[in-house]
């Protein structure tokens, strides 16, 4: 199989699709690697990394989307590359389409057959592909939390540990999964007084085995929620529901009954965000103000540590990556039910139901995808 890595061209996002490290694992598989030029230039990999693992270099995302079977990104293809997509081309990269119906749309109408990292799972249920994101916006979320909350930023002016003499900054962490576990070690890391909000007793109860000296837990019912963040200096939204729209948490009312410069960092943004007034943002541009609250919403929060992520991602992605190369889709994915769940397009029709479900589309089942 010919597989193509075009250069990112989302604004601010550094990451690449492929490292030379899994460039070099495709080649010794017996697979041509093509990657644009520049690309990984980002994340610290020079061109000259990719043609010695291998790879052959291109000028154009043009040339890199004609020559290739399957195409490896980080990010969802922006309008301009779901143009170049074709029938029968397989795509593989993160996609967010719930709260996007417009690339829904294009890819459903360009017949490629498009599979998304966030929907792949593994045995245990959990994400593999998502996970390392995941664990990278967690960890960045309380660092840029407490840039939002300097008073030069639009912030309240609170330092997250506090002085002695001085309490520490209050934050709460909405969701105990991946992102909202490594955000509430960081921010209790950096001195704040955390509580974690979930509403699975069980992953409570994991949490407060494990860390209950660090940080505390609290049951997300909606009343406990917005009793908890009216105290909050920082509300960090880390809700996720698997390939569905995220649920609103905060409303646009509620933000009155916030503190006055609060900062709301929303990691569901990919999946149109936990609290009702978000909206995305870039690293160019990351903070808005709503009613007196600052607003965090940036859609690409692992592109500002590029290379740690694309290393980190890079390693996830790479077996899936090999396994649809060296099978091709069909049997990779009959082989493999949880890569299956990560077919989100196929041949004109949507294949995942939540997301059919969030933009009112009729849904195809995988199985029956498989035959098409």
């Amino acid at each position: 199989m010919k597989i193509g890595c075009p250069k990112e061209i989302k604004p601010q996002e550094f990451r690449v699709g492929m490292t030379p490290n899994a460039a070099q694992e495709a080649v010794a598989h017996g697979h041509d690697v093509v990657i644009e030029t520049s690309a990984g230039v980002g994340a610290g990999f020079p061109d000259e990394d990719y043609i010695a693992a291998g790879a052959k270099i291109l000028g154009t995302a043009k040339e890199v989307f004609e020559q290739a079977d399957m195409i490896v990104k980080v990010k969802e293809p922006q309008p301009g590359e779901r143009k170049m997509l074709r029938e029968g081309q397989l795509l593989f990269t993160y996609l967010h389409l719930a709260p996007d119906p417009e690339q829904t749309k294009d890819l459903l109408e360009s017949g490629a057959t498009c599979i998304a990292y966030e929907t792949v799972t593994d045995d245990r249920g959990a994400l593999p592909l998502l996970a390392p994101m995941s664990e990278v916006a967690g960890r960045l979320a309380p660092q840029v939390g407490a840039w939002t909350l300097q008073k030069a930023n639009g912030g309240r002016g609170v330092l997250m540990g506090g002085v002695p003499g001085v309490g520490p900054a209050r934050v709460v962490v909405i969701g105990g999964g991946v992102v909202g576990t490594h955000a509430a070690k960081i921010a209790a890391g950096m001195g704040a007084d955390v509580t974690v909000l979930d509403r699975s007793l069980t992953r409570l109860r994991y949490l407060d085995d494990v860390f209950g000296g660090t940080f505390k837990t609290s049951y997300a019912s909606a009343g406990n929620t917005i009793e908890l963040a009216q105290q909050a200096d920082m509300i960090i939204g880390a809700v996720l529901i698997p390939g569905a729209a995220a649920p609103k948490l905060i409303s646009r009312a509620q933000l009155s009954e916030l503190k006055p410069g609060a900062a709301l960092v929303d990691v569901a943004i990919d999946q149109g965000g936990c609290f009702e007034t978000s909206k995305a943002t870039t690293h160019q541009d990351p903070v808005y103000e709503v009613d007196g609250i600052m607003h965090y919403c940036v859609a690409n929060m692992p592109g500002a540590v590029a290379r740690t992520s694309t290393i980190a991602l890079g390693n996830a992605t790479m077996p899936f990556m090999l396994s649809l190369a060296d099978k091709g889709w069909r049997k990779a994915c009959e082989d493999d039910p949880h890569l299956l769940n990560g077919l989100n397009v196929h041949a004109g029709e949507l294949t995942y139901y939540a997301v059919g479900k969030a933009l009112g589309i009729d849904v195809v089942s995988p199985q029956i995808a498989l035959k098409k």
